[in-house]
């Protein structure tokens, strides 16, 4: 008690003595309390026993300066904060202030630890977990983030980060990597995103801290500009939080507050670029200001008149413009930021044509300049000069160079586009117009050798010379400006011209009239590089799968254009079967219907005007053709994929009148097809290239069933009521081509079994009772199928054979499980094929279970076991889709608990 006396009367020295000298010394005598953690045990006790304030000001003060300044043990904090929680200091008024601080300090490091240790703990288990508790860690964090010291705010800020960078769905982000995705916040983060002063907190520490505290304040925003836009509870909520971004953003650029920094800067660029992944220029435009408005998102499609012009979208954008130049004029310093910034212009730009209404966005005000600017800076920085250092010249560093240079056409494109936009239209009609006359006149001149029969050398020439311009005009038609003016009137004239063109070109220089025409394709081949109509048979196709792509409400042009078409293909049909087997009927059958596939695969809503100019017409060539070149798989092989692209229903562009038969008629010739093909190579020999001889052709066959039966155009209950035996035909032979295939190399060959299991998909879902009805070996063999493709790592043939097996187990429910007996015949099948194999559906799950259990170590087995005895919990017997909601949950337990181990 003696030396607490003495060190009573120092403090009292301290803190009185009106000489210099005497509290010099006092203070160099009783420093040894705040910056010695042995005095720790000492300051405590002064607190505890001291009697004069100035005593115990010394001993919390110090104690403050050792926690604030030093890394403690956990335990010798939890002291500290209980020696101030009872002590008697609270009669010394500064003394209580300090405490008290100290006190809240020390919980809160204690708080900043402990979430740490969740956060990496969180990892390791389950999402319902993740979602709590680090939406319970985020709330209180944007609490104590008010706190001023500079160690809590380091803190407070770092675990932030940690929350909002952590991985709720396990997607693996690269961490070494600066670009992210959408960010997967919980839902549970609802109300604090929402939460006007969430993002405000962050704004705040920005503006008053320095860096590197004011990078990780950047970094949280960046990653709150990247949450999921299902996040929100409504657009108007969204809205909300993007117009505060906007607003913070702003403010940044107008006081240019902490962009000297490097790292600031550079992470600053990445706020702005996050604009570019998760929100459109509709929607940036429409929120920002427009508070009394109802806001909508783009797909409803806002009228940007009334949101675009609005203040605080007309600052913003100019100000992230003007950063933007200066950005690149300061290449040197900027170079790796500027990446950001074009991508977000980029986004910007093709956001244009979703925009309606004549409000100017501003885009074709900024972007001319940022263009320009871009140039500029890197013609300045090659003038500048470089070290001797080639990692500094932009050129050299090839990542960098390809990242900018992705962004950047985008913006040309936008400047180009807008000047073409600027083209006065009836300008443009006249020109058409004068174009068709010349194409007539052109096509009026090569037709004079049809009628004569003769031609001179320099004719032919002349010829070609016409020709060439012509052929070179369609090049500029169907590009640019005018490939938007398929409505005009004026443009459908110039089409109409260059087909008439090519029928009369075709009529005199193509086919039995090519080999006289030397003159006229050496000097295309000098043009244009056709040397001959092979060649020039390929760009007439082309011209006419555009015609019937663009022309969808043209009829005179597609019938004018399926005229040329049927001219083309008019001599094959003729052809005797003594002379179909000869070289020109294959090159000419082969060029043909690789030519039907691009006009079929160019159509959507003009489908109908090819299906009635083949059928019936032309549809025997196909089989005659498929029937005398079986053995010819550079013939079957544009044939068969010809039909897949004709039967595929794509764009729902078969769409035959309810009362058509049409649908009916197609699947058909899809049956006499499948049956010719079929029937003729299984009975050919096995070649030493199986796959390109045989397996080629069966799988695209596959491929030509499978889209027929799912293209739902086809009433298949038909065939049976009248005794048609198309589809049981069809049906048969591809069973007959699945099972000569061998198992292994249905696996081994990537084409033929994705085709193979689309294939089973499609019978299990629509035609499972003629899988029903077979015998039981050869249903075994299928089902045996499937289990294999559900044991791939092709995710979407294990989905197919997933959703096979699910049809299966689900008819085995409704029929047998349910029923009080089978009564239908494919009922009693299915009961007869589980009474001879009764481990069918046990096995499958037993093999999948000791499959994933022997990828594991083996001190998890048990645990596992126990997560899979768990699928059936609370999963009542039936299948409705609550009932399987419920299951998919419990499996998505498994699964988490399977990737959590890893494999061994």
């Amino acid at each position: 008690m003696e030396s607490l006396a003495q060190l009573e009367a120092l403090c009292e020295r301290l803190y009185n003595s009106q000489d210099s000298v005497e509290r010099a010394h006092a203070e160099n005598t009783l420093k040894c309390f705040s910056v010695n953690t042995d005095y720790i045990s000492q300051c405590q006790f002064i607190l505890d026993n001291a009697l004069t304030p100035y005593a115990l000001m010394l001993a919390s003060s110090s104690l403050l300066k050792q926690v604030t300044e030093h890394s403690l043990a956990l335990q010798l904090r939890l002291d500290i904060s209980n020696s101030c929680s009872q002590s008697t200091c609270v009669f010394a008024i500064y003394a209580f202030h300090v405490c008290v601080s100290l006190i809240t300090y020390v919980l809160v490091l204690m708080f900043c630890s402990v979430g740490n240790y969740l956060i990496n703990y969180l990892a390791k288990r389950g999402p319902e977990l993740q979602s709590f508790v680090t939406a319970s860690l985020i709330q209180l964090l944007c609490r104590l983030t008010k706190f001023v010291a500079s160690r809590l705010q380091e803190l407070a800020l770092s675990l932030c980060l940690k929350c909002l960078s952590f991985d709720f769905v396990g997607t693996s982000i690269d961490e070494s990597s600066e670009e992210f995705g959408t960010v997967q916040i919980p839902s549970a983060w609802r109300p604090v995103l929402e939460d006007p002063s969430t993002l405000q907190i962050f704004f705040d520490y920005y503006a008053i801290t320095e860096a590197p505290l004011s990078k990780e304040a950047l970094e949280c925003l960046v990653r709150l500009a990247s949450v999921r836009r299902s996040l929100f509870t409504n657009d108007a909520a969204r809205s909300k939080f993007l117009a505060h971004l906007m607003t913070g953003t702003k403010e940044i650029l107008q006081t240019g507050q902490g962009l000297a920094d490097h790292d600031n800067y550079h992470e600053y660029c990445r706020l702005l670029g996050r604009f570019r992944v998760n929100y459109q220029l509709v929607f940036m435009a429409s929120t920002f200001g427009s508070q009394l408005q109802t806001v909508v998102c783009l797909l409803d499609l806002i009228h940007l008149s009334e949101l675009v012009n609005v203040e605080g979208y007309s600052d913003w954008i100019q100000l992230v413009a003007e950063f933007t130049l200066k950005s690149l004029q300061s290449w040197q310093w900027a170079s790796s930021s500027v990446y950001y910034l074009l991508g977000l212009w980029s986004r910007l730009v093709t956001s244009v044509p979703y925009l309606k209404g004549d409000a100017p966005s501003l885009l074709d005000e900024f972007v001319p300049k940022i263009t320009e600017g871009f140039i500029t800076s890197r013609f300045n920085s090659v003038q500048a000069g470089f070290p001797d250092d080639l990692s500094d010249n932009p050129l050299d560093n090839v990542e960098l160079l390809q990242d900018q240079l992705d962004c950047f056409p985008y913006l040309c494109r936008f400047q180009e586009r807008a000047r073409m936009q600027t083209g006065d239209k009836s300008e443009i009609s006249v020109i058409e117009a004068k174009l068709a006359w010349i194409v007539h006149i052109i096509a009026a001149i090569v037709k004079i050798k049809q009628c004569t029969g003769c031609s001179l050398e320099s004719q032919e020439v002349l010829d070609a010379e016409l020709s060439a311009r012509v052929l070179q005009l369609i090049n500029v038609t169907d590009s640019g400006l005018h490939s938007q003016r398929y409505c005009e009137l004026s443009k459908q004239r110039l089409d109409r011209a260059i087909l008439t063109f090519f029928q009369h070109f075709r009529k005199s220089y193509v086919g039995d009239q090519a080999m006289h025409s030397s003159k006229l394709y050496a000097r295309l081949s000098e043009l244009l590089g056709l040397h001959d109509h092979l060649l020039l048979l390929n760009v007439i196709v082309g011209k006419i799968a555009t015609n019937l792509k663009c022309y969808t409400e043209s009829q005179e042009v597609i019938d004018h254009t399926l005229s040329l078409f049927l001219e083309l293909a008019s001599g094959l049909e003729s052809t005797p079967d003594s002379m179909f087997r000869t070289d020109a009927v294959k090159c000419a059958l082969i060029g043909l219907m690789r030519d039907l596939r691009g006009i079929a695969m160019a159509t959507n809503r003009t489908y109908g005007l090819l299906f009635d100019w083949l059928y019936p017409a032309h549809m025997p060539l196909l089989l005659k053709g498929i029937s005398h070149w079986t053995d010819t798989p550079e013939v079957t092989t544009p044939l068969l994929k010809f039909m897949a692209e004709f039967v595929l229903n794509k764009a729902q562009r078969l769409t035959f009148d309810s009362s058509s038969p049409n649908g009916i008629l197609l699947f058909r010739e899809v049956s006499k097809l499948i049956v010719a093909y079929g029937s003729r190579v299984l009975s050919l020999p096995n070649a030493a290239d199986i796959y390109a001889y045989k397996y080629k052709g069966m799988w695209i066959c596959f491929t030509i069933l499978a889209r027929a039966l799912a293209g739902n155009y086809v009433n298949f209950g038909v065939f049976e009521l009248y005794g048609d035996r198309a589809l049981s035909d069809a049906l048969d032979i591809a069973l007959k081509m699945t099972l000569s295939i061998p198992l292994a190399d249905i696996l081994a060959f990537r084409k033929l079994t994705k085709a193979y299991f689309a294939f089973l998909e499609v019978l299990f879902s629509s035609h499972i009772t003629f899988i029903l009805n077979l015998n039981t070996n050869t249903f075994m063999h299928i089902v045996g199928s499937l289990e294999s493709g559900l044991k791939g790592l092709d995710t979407n043939i294990s989905s197919q054979c997933a959703a096979a097996v699910d049809n299966l187990a689900a008819f085995y429910f409704n029929n047998i499980t349910m029923g009080e007996a089978p009564t239908s015949p494919a009922a009693i099948n299915l009961a007869r094929h589980i009474v001879e194999c009764p481990t069918l559906f046990p096995e499958v799950f037993s093999d999948l279970k000791a499959q994933i259990l022997a990828s594991q170590p083996v001190d998890q087995h048990q645990r596992l076991s126990v997560c899979f005895d768990k699928l059936m919990a609370d999963v009542a017997r039936s299948l409705d889709s609550k009932n399987r909601d419920k299951f998919t949950q419990n499996l998505t337990e498994v699964q988490h608990g399977v990737s959590f181990v890893g494999p061994a």
